[in-house]
């Protein structure tokens, strides 16, 4: 089992960036899959990005896609997304999300464990 803690959110003006910090704790965090996801009022939880368990493989939502960058490093139990050129409708709660696998997924379905979310706001 693994417990997941996100970080690093705020309020922000558009065009601005935040880093964002999922930190995980246990010893096997380098054996789980990560996603971030995102869940704005009255919208449903929507993929942004995931990482597989050795960095070798990224994927981003269509949305997202050359504005924000995910990461891991697995000494420090922790994965970074990298929210740059921000625009007001990335408003939302983001969360990490964790599964025991070697892929990814893009669905919430897909993970097992996650944190409380982190809250973002982007002014226009």
């Amino acid at each position: 089992q693994v417990q997941l803690v996100e970080s690093g959110g705020g309020l922000v003006q558009a065009g601005g960036s935040l880093r964002l910090s999922c930190t995980a704790s246990g010893r096997t965090f380098s054996s789980y899959a990560i996603g971030w996801f995102r869940q704005a009022p009255g919208k449903e939880r929507e993929f942004v990005a995931a990482i597989s368990r050795s960095s070798s493989s990224t994927y981003y939502a269509d949305s997202v896609k050359g504005r924000f960058t995910i990461s891991r490093d697995n000494a420090k139990n922790t994965v970074y997304l990298q929210t740059n050129s921000l625009k007001p409708e990335d408003t939302a709660v983001y969360y990490c999300a964790a599964r025991p696998t070697v892929v990814v997924s893009g669905t919430p379905r897909g993970y097992d464990y996650w944190g409380k979310g982190t809250q973002v706001t982007v002014s226009s």
